[in-house]
């Protein structure tokens, strides 16, 4: 009979959407409630992944339902509060879903990429204009991660050493694309100064 729970709640935990997971690893973290789970996400994997509010607190009853997490109430003054830790079994999910070997899509959705990706059908300074924008927000997005640094070096220094690692990913990659950019307008401007560089686009008809 055991076995036959044990297997049932694998196959269960098949079943948790990536929300569910990403509350368990907060959860694991030090978040306890709704609210702390959300303002960590907010701080940390909200460049490459997140969760609404209205994900969060379904999934939290699911995920006491089963077992993985266990809530209590909590009050804070006259405001209701209930916090969260996560279970043993919870943590056995967890391990699970990190150690299954699965697909692991890259999704990524950029109107600034999508929209250089046509910048022909612009002038070359208008073109190059799109180009500084998107430089920019990848400038202002290293400021702001490099921001969330010390924070990332203190959850580090408590034993948790990977959420640092793609900290440090974030950054690397919006560098590469300050420097691709830097290097693509350096090119064009190169170009200009040549003889024979790049022929002016035709205007447009009608």
């Amino acid at each position: 009979m055991p076995a036959a729970n044990t297997t049932k709640n694998r196959a269960d935990h098949q079943q948790l959407a990536p929300a569910a997971y990403v509350i368990l690893g907060m959860l694991r973290l030090g978040a306890r409630s709704g609210y702390e789970i959300k303002q960590n996400v907010e701080f940390s994997i909200r460049f490459f992944w997140t969760i609404s509010q209205a994900q969060i607190y379904p999934s939290l009853d699911r995920l006491e339902r089963d077992g993985l997490v266990r809530g209590r109430s909590e009050p804070r003054g006259n405001r209701p509060r209930r916090v969260y830790e996560i279970t043993e079994d919870g943590v056995a999910a967890l391990e699970e879903w990190l150690r299954r070997d699965e697909p692991m899509p890259f999704e990524l959705r950029d109107i600034g990429l999508l929209k250089l990706f046509f910048a022909d059908t612009l002038s070359r300074d208008e073109a190059l204009r799109l180009l500084s924008s998107v430089r920019r927000r990848s400038e202002e997005r290293v400021g702001t991660l490099r921001g969330i640094e010390p924070v990332a070096r203190i959850i580090e220094d408590e034993g948790n050493m990977y959420p640092l690692l793609t900290l440090h990913m974030g950054i690397s990659y919006h560098q590469a694309m300050i420097n691709v950019c830097d290097e693509f307008e350096h090119r064009i401007m190169q170009s200009r100064r040549e003889p024979g560089g790049p022929r002016p686009r035709p205007p447009r008809s009608g």
